[in-house]
């Protein structure tokens, strides 16, 4: 597999992936499947230790993003960050393959295909060889929603967001108003009051974006109740 170094937060299905390198982590972007789902693998460089955000779909092309060769990462943990059908159809293969734990919200588990090997609630953390991710529970677009944090040590925080939030909005919450405003209060209070402009998001499809250029819009979005 192409592996692109410039990394914009842009990539094509059935493209190339992207790398984004750190000072600690890599961040690997690639689109899968026929919803275009992302898959983020973040890789520790110290350890090379990798987890993976979603095995959403095509297990061969993930197996290839991972690697074949004697340097590969090992990848430890694969973390489903929500149960949407699009976001595990590589699960299993991929974690049996590669003999990684799993990882997702207790009130999304039931219907995985694998059963988590870990339950993670909000305010738990997740290790990548010697990085840390936060986990942040986002109730609305399904109960058991979660987000992943990486604060970067040497520059700005990195926020895997699955299908919570988007440029341009938070996800879907079939037009009931009761999860739409679960999902933007957790959105606002969990996450934008609390981080800075500067952090950048990778939601669960489509380009990146980052909180500043988001944050304008909440109020817009609040409005229109989607």
């Amino acid at each position: 597999m192409n592996v692109v170094d410039d990394y914009t937060g842009h990539v094509e299905p059935g493209g190339d992936a992207a790398r984004r390198t750190l000072g600690a982590l890599t961040i690997t972007k690639l689109s899968v499947g026929p919803m275009n789902n992302n898959v983020y693998l973040l890789v520790c460089r110290a350890q090379n230790e990798g987890l993976l955000i979603d095995a959403a779909a095509d297990p061969d092309r993930i197996s290839d993003l991972i690697g074949h060769g004697p340097d590969r990462p090992a990848l430890r943990t694969i973390v489903t960050t929500h149960q949407h059908g699009d976001h595990w159809q590589a699960l299993g293969a991929v974690a049996g393959a590669n003999g990684a734990n799993t990882a997702a919200h207790p009130l999304d588990a039931e219907p995985l295909p694998v059963p988590p090997d870990f339950l993670v609630e909000h305010g738990d953390t997740l290790s990548v060889g010697d990085c840390t991710l936060e986990v942040i529970h986002l109730r609305g677009h399904t109960p058991g929603s979660i987000a992943l944090l990486y604060r970067d040590p040497a520059g700005s925080p990195h926020l895997f967001t699955g299908d919570s939030l988007f440029p341009g909005g938070v996800g879907n919450t079939q037009q009931d108003p009761e999860r739409f405003t679960s999902l933007i209060n957790d959105v606002e209070s969990r996450i934008f009051d609390v981080l800075p402009d500067e952090t950048w998001f990778y939601p669960g499809h489509g380009d990146d974006s980052t909180l500043g250029r988001e944050r304008p819009k909440l109020g817009e979005w609040r409005e229109r109740g989607w």
